[in-house]
């Protein structure tokens, strides 16, 4: 396929003041060997090391950029209006990109702090967001994740997988500025529409329960009658994206993701987090499509297809009677399609 290199849209949208430099993580030299017996299980990795970010990145986006000067508030405001799930951070003072705001620290903000309906969450309203994030690294010391535009696909998937991050800055190393934020979804796409100039392996006519790709074990669920802050407990406890809710035999009634927790901002119902998640579910003003589901005989080819074009981040595995057995992510066909046939498994256990 060959390198699209032509002239791309950005449409910035910056919120206070964008600067021109940033910090780039240098990414570890990545030994890789096969260990499978199948010849044509490495077709995705070697796939992604042919092509590099650029290639993966759209012809034209829409990018937000906060100060962190600016408050939290507004800044989770700024993120429901252009509907985008995160944004880089620019620090005035040192002249460079800290980090990500994202919905996991929406969440973050909303569990810690929240009290009853009755009391208002100050730190939501009056925080800036250089102030919750001398808060939040207290506990967290995490610095900002990035890639170059030039770097491979494989390299992406190894950072996104390796740091379990769901955004990763694609950041040109002489102007500084971030041109895209690259996620599993976006790169699972570029395969999905290009990949049909290479052999597809066998592997992809193999079923979920032979080759036993997602996690079928202690899966994260919540009850239809529990609450909203029982919720957000099991995102933070459990960092997962997505929380199927269910009824009181296992059967799934819908899928609550991080993304309906933003939502609430533009509500502005997060001051009641009491509600039980069928009202929380029932109030969702933005179009929800149903639960996305597969099953176990299904080939991994059609769930990848399935999971491609409904564009979700997840598929909830079900028996015949709709019980949850299993959630199967972009991470776990990423690891397994182009981490696993490098030999690198055992990193992101």
């Amino acid at each position: 396929m060959p390198k699209r290199r032509g002239h791309r849209l950005l449409t910035l949208i910056t919120f206070f003041f964008l600067g021109q430099a940033a910090t780039q993580d240098e990414l570890p030299k990545i030994n890789t060997v096969c260990t499978s017996s199948d010849p044509d299980a490495e077709v995705y990795m070697n796939f992604m090391k042919k092509h590099c970010c650029y290639d993966a990145m759209p012809t034209s986006c829409k990018l937000v950029v906060f100060d962190t000067t600016l408050q939290v508030k507004k800044a989770f405001f700024a993120l429901v209006a252009n509907g985008l799930r995160a944004a880089p951070l620019w620090d005035s003072k040192s002249q460079r990109f800290v980090g990500m705001l994202t919905i996991t620290d929406f969440i973050n903000i909303l569990h810690r702090y929240y009290k009853s309906p009755m009391v208002q969450i100050y730190e939501l309203e009056e925080h800036k967001i250089e102030t919750w994030r001398d808060v939040y690294l207290q506990c967290c010391n995490r610095c900002l994740i990035s890639i170059t535009p030039d770097a491979s696909l494989f390299d992406a998937i190894y950072s996104l997988l390796k740091h379990k991050i769901h955004r990763l800055p694609v950041i040109d190393p002489k102007s500084g500025n971030v041109l895209h934020i690259l996620t599993h979804k976006r790169i699972l796409k570029f395969l999905h529409l290009f990949g049909a100039m290479i052999p597809k392996p066998k592997f992809l006519q193999k079923t979920v329960e032979e080759v036993g790709i997602g996690t079928f074990k202690e899966i994260a669920t919540v009850q239809e009658t529990a609450t909203l802050y029982d919720a957000l407990s099991v995102f933070v406890a459990r960092r997962v994206s997505a929380l199927p809710v269910v009824d009181s035999k296992g059967k799934v009634l819908a899928l609550y993701s991080r993304f309906d927790v933003i939502n609430l901002a533009a509500q502005k119902t997060y001051n009641n987090l009491n509600m039980t998640m069928r009202e929380a579910v029932r109030r969702r003003t933005c179009f929800v499509e149903g639960v996305i589901k597969c099953y176990g005989h299904e080939t991994l080819e059609t769930i990848i297809d399935r999971i491609v074009k409904a564009e979700v981040h997840r598929l909830v595995l079900v028996d015949r009677e709709d019980v949850v057995r299993g959630i199967i992510s972009l991470s776990d066909l990423l690891q397994a399609m182009v981490l696993t046939p490098a030999g690198i498994d055992a990193l992101f256990s």
